[in-house]
């Protein structure tokens, strides 16, 4: 992956945590929008009152939003019950209705991260704006796209950004609607740890059953916030009603989460942790030593090959070693997916290794 540059981020602002954003899919009445309000004021002082004005959908004829009557719908809910308010937006226009109308807090969907030109036309039209925005992943699992709308955002001079985690398209992703590929968020935290991440739970799940385990998940990982797609009455909602909940169990699963803190002041813990992670650390260290004598290994087996005119990849000696670590990490305790990632990654270096041994002029492209 190409290198990035580092987000400056208003950190006073994202110390506001938590960000939890409750709301309707789609604003669809004034009576739905006050009535799911009043439900959710019931149970939570401060929430982000979050409704898609314009809902962007695969096919014509579905229902698309109700448009800007909308964005007055979501000032009365601000004016009655004192929420932030927040929407999606796919266009400049969308925008500039958006800040005529008070809107809090902006963020982009899914679809409209992966189009490089549509985020800058949005964050052209937010220079000089101090509004915050939250980018939602694109669809697909490209975490350099998602930062680089991050960095559009950045470039002129929006600071209140945050990300949204909302899981990512695939053929087959059941039990999820999304895959969550809590990895790829790992490694966003990662580089960026001062940059508020929610979790949109509901799109993750596509199902209300699955909400309280993604949603504890979110909070074990140290997650700024939730985002919960939440109407008065689900089952006649126009969009995602498989997914959305009524306030009444919103409340009930938030107050079954339980949170737990980044770090403690308890002595004994902070020293048998170190004394762990050091533990962690000298294999962590002995492993890559290992690795890379396994490496030297792979390119002497290489000069032989090429010596003998022997192709690189032998599959029934690959399947053999496969099927036998996979045994093996199941009698240790490791499941079969980590076995077998952790060696498709070591198989692959060791052909990157021989094949330089066996074809020094043919350079394999880098990935960016």
């Amino acid at each position: 992956m190409a290198s990035h540059a580092l987000l400056d981020i208003d950190e006073q602002w994202a110390a506001t945590v938590p960000f939890n954003f409750y709301g309707p899919c789609s604003a669809e009445s004034e009576e739905q929008m006050l009535q799911t309000a009043a439900g959710i004021a019931a149970g939570f002082n401060s929430p982000i009152y979050r409704a898609g004005i314009w809902k962007p959908r695969t096919r014509p004829n579905s229902f698309e939003g109700v448009g800007t009557i909308g964005l007055a719908w979501l000032k009365k809910v601000k004016e009655e019950y004192g929420f932030q308010t927040s929407t999606e937006v796919a266009n400049a226009n969308h925008v500039e209705h958006c800040l005529k109308q008070g809107v809090d807090i902006l963020w982009i969907g899914a679809r409209t991260t992966v189009s490089p030109f549509a985020v800058q036309e949005i964050a052209e039209a937010l220079k000089g704006v101090d509004i915050p925005v939250f980018v939602k992943n694109p669809i697909h699992a490209d975490l350099s796209l998602w930062i680089g709308a991050l960095e559009r955002f950045n470039k002129v001079g929006v600071r209140k950004l945050g990300a949204i985690h909302r899981g990512f398209h695939q053929l087959d992703s059941a039990p999820y609607r999304n895959l969550p590929k809590w990895e790829l968020v790992i490694e966003l935290m990662g580089k960026y740890p001062n940059l508020p991440m929610v979790c949109d739970v509901s799109h993750i799940c596509g199902t209300p059953e699955l909400i309280p385990h993604v949603a504890q998940k979110a909070m074990d990982l140290n997650m700024n916030g939730l985002m919960v797609e939440t109407h008065v009455t689900p089952k006649i909602a126009l969009s995602d009603a498989k997914q959305q909940i009524t306030p009444e169990v919103l409340i009930d699963l938030v107050s079954q989460l339980e949170r737990r803190a980044r770090t403690t002041d308890n002595e004994e813990y902070r020293s048998n942790l170190e004394i762990l992670r050091g533990e962690i650390d000298k294999i962590d260290a002995e492993a890559i030593e290992l690795m890379a004598r396994r490496m030297e290994l792979a390119k002497k087996i290489g000069l032989y090959k090429r010596d003998n005119k022997v192709t690189i990849l032998q599959v029934d000696r690959w399947q053999n070693i496969l099927d036998r670590s996979i045994e093996n990490g199941k009698a240790l305790g490791l499941s079969a997916k980590f076995v077998k990632g952790l060696l498709n990654n070591v198989h692959d270096e060791s052909i990157r290794q021989q094949n330089s041994i066996m074809n020094p002029d043919h350079k394999r492209p880098e990935r960016t």
